[in-house]
C-alpha cells in the first residue's frame, strides 16, 4: 500500500496524528506533493462554478500545497488555533490545515456544488477536524469570531475584500488574529502588521490592536 492510500485509511478509520501525515508529506517529491494529497482526500477533478459566484468573486482554483506548508510554518498555526478559510472552495486547503496542525478548520463557501463536496470529503474522512459554513464569504467573515487564523487565497479584491478586511478588524479588537495570504496585494491596513513574506506569494499578517484585559 503506498503512503496516500495508507493515509487515506487512518483518516477513514477516524485517526489523525499530524506528525505522521506530515512526515508522509514531506517524503513526496514537491512535484508531486498537490496530486498526492488530492488522493489522501479522495478529490477528483475539479468542480465547476455555478451561477451562485457572486460579481467580484474569483472562480475556485485549489491554493498549492507548498504554498500551505509555508503558511502553517510561518503563521505558527497550532492545534489551539482555529483556521477560518474565506472562500474554501471544496474544503481542500482547509483539510490541509487540519491535517498537518491538528487545528479545527472552518471553509466558508457560497456555490451549493463546492459545498457539498466540501461536506462529503468531511463525511468521509472523519479523522478530519472540518465544518463547512454556506454562505457569502465576505458576509460571513464577520461572523467567524472564534477563529484565530483567517486565510485568503485570492478569494476576491475591490469592495469586498475591503468589507472582509473591516470585519475581521472588529473580531481582532476583541482577540488576537493572524491574516495569511496567498497570491493577493499587499494588505495596506493600519491594524495589521506584516509579519512575514515568502516565495509562493505567502504574506502572514499579524493584528496589532490593543485587546481588553490582554495587557498588550
Amino acid at each position: 500500500m503506498d503512503s496516500a492510500a495508507y493515509i487515506r485509511k487512518l483518516l477513514e478509520r477516524g485517526e489523525h496524528a499530524p506528525e505522521q501525515f506530515r512526515a508522509a508529506l514531506l517524503a513526496v517529491p514537491p512535484l508531486d506533493r498537490d496530486a498526492w494529497v488530492d488522493r489522501v482526500l479522495g478529490l477528483g477533478a475539479l468542480p465547476e462554478d455555478g451561477a451562485e459566484l457572486p460579481s467580484g468573486g474569483v472562480p475556485y482554483l485549489p491554493c498549492p500545497v507548498d504554498a500551505l506548508l509555508r503558511v502553517v510554518d510561518l503563521a505558527q498555526i497550532k492545534a489551539s488555533d482555529v483556521f477560518v478559510d474565506v472562500g474554501s472552495g471544496v474544503g481542500r486547503s482547509a483539510a490541509l490545515v487540519s491535517l498537518l496542525t491538528g487545528a479545527p478548520s472552518i471553509g466558508l463557501e457560497i456555490q451549493s456544488g463546492l459545498v457539498r463536496a466540501m461536506r462529503e470529503l468531511a463525511a468521509r474522512l472523519p479523522g478530519l477536524r472540518l465544518h463547512c459554513v454556506q454562505g457569502d464569504a465576505a458576509e460571513l467573515a464577520r461572523t467567524m469570531t472564534v477563529g484565530s487564523v483567517f486565510f485568503l487565497y485570492c478569494p476576491f479584491s475591490g469592495e469586498r475584500l475591503t468589507r472582509v478586511l473591516a470585519d475581521l478588524e472588529e473580531i481582532a479588537r476583541t482577540r488576537s488574529i493572524r491574516v495569511c495570504c496567498v497570491d493577493l496585494a499587499r494588505l495596506d491596513c493600519p491594524w495589521l502588521e506584516l509579519e512575514r513574506e515568502a516565495e509562493g506569494g505567502v504574506a502572514i499578517y499579524k493584528s496589532r490592536l490593543r485587546v481588553p484585559g490582554s495587557g498588550s
